[in-house]
């Protein structure tokens, strides 16, 4: 290689089959707020995956893929946090290097026994809650503090991701994060050697992989930008410029389907470009304990 020139990023493993997951951290025994959509390799258009009985919730969804990436490997999206900023979560282990692995088990620990993966004993643990924001005004102590996966979707023009560590208002993300960490926990141990979650373990051939991911970004690659898409027509507008057939349904459909549906279609699109699992940003910090969204900061602005 000639002095100066970068190194070419890997090639992008290739997948048959594309999942993704509108999350929730809410707690009871379904959600409305849970949707899967999920597509093929090629250009045909997602399609919605209907919970048990209609509905979602966290442990039917986890049974769900258990099962479905036993029988097919998959590249799989969920769109929660996979690890939480470790200049907070940190404190939780001193004296150790923890990684997000250690993270992960210190999640099922203290929740073990809260119903349907919820996450929600965590933040209010002695130790490892002290830097969660839970009520009334913002308290002197609280640092907001970010990963920089989130700085870098700042900087793509993505908007202002809120820190997992805030438990106030209708836009908080911390609890379904959580959730999520308990539910990645006990897939890699259903499928020991079958399933990589990215950026923490590297894709490999005939194995499904999970990386986090933030639908804003498959809106704004669509011209949508911070706009939700509740109406079937611009739902097909979408999936077109993200090389997908237009799924032809009619009339309004919800913001969590839309979602769903569009990041379906994104992951596939996505998947092919070898620079969206190499993103400069992409630290040792990032790999080994926070993590990174993907298809975030590509071009490294």
């Amino acid at each position: 290689m000639m002095a100066g020139m970068m190194a070419a990023p890997p090639a992008a493993p290739a997948f048959p089959r594309f999942i993704a997951i509108d999350w929730s951290g809410a707690r009871g025994k379904r959600y409305a707020g849970i949707a899967v959509a999920e597509c093929r390799d090629g250009d045909a258009a997602p399609i919605l995956v209907d919970g048990p009985g209609g509905w979602w919730s966290r442990t039917a969804l986890f049974d769900w893929l258990r099962t479905e990436l036993a029988r097919e490997p998959a590249l799989v999206g969920i769109d929660c946090a996979f690890s939480l900023p470790f200049a907070v979560a940190a404190r939780g282990f001193p004296g150790l290097e923890a990684t997000v692995f250690e993270l992960w088990d210190a999640v099922e620990e203290v929740c073990a026994n809260e119903p349907d993966f919820g996450g929600g004993p965590f933040a209010v643990h002695p130790l490892h809650g002290a830097g969660f924001w839970h009520r009334g005004p913002q308290p002197d102590w609280y640092e907001d503090p970010h990963r920089a996966t989130e700085w870098a979707c700042r900087a793509d023009g993505l908007g202002h991701p809120q820190s997992p560590y805030k438990l106030i208002g209708s836009r908080q993300v911390g609890k379904g994060a959580l959730a999520g960490m308990r539910v990645l926990r006990a897939l890699r141990a259903a499928l020991p050697g079958r399933l990589a979650v990215w950026p923490f373990e590297d894709p490999a051939a005939g194995r499904s992989v999970m990386v986090e991911i933030y639908p804003r970004l498959f809106l704004k690659h669509t011209g949508f930008g911070q706009r939700k898409i509740r109406d079937a027509a611009e739902l097909d507008e979408a999936l077109h410029r993200l090389g997908s057939r237009p799924l032809e349904r009619t009339g309004i459909i919800s913001d969590h389907d839309s979602d769903a549906l569009v990041s379906a279609a994104g992951l596939r699109w996505l998947a092919g470009l070898p620079q969206a699992w190499a993103p400069p940003g992409l630290d040792e910090t990032a790999r080994r304990q926070e993590g990174w969204i993907f298809g975030v900061g590509m071009t490294g602005s």
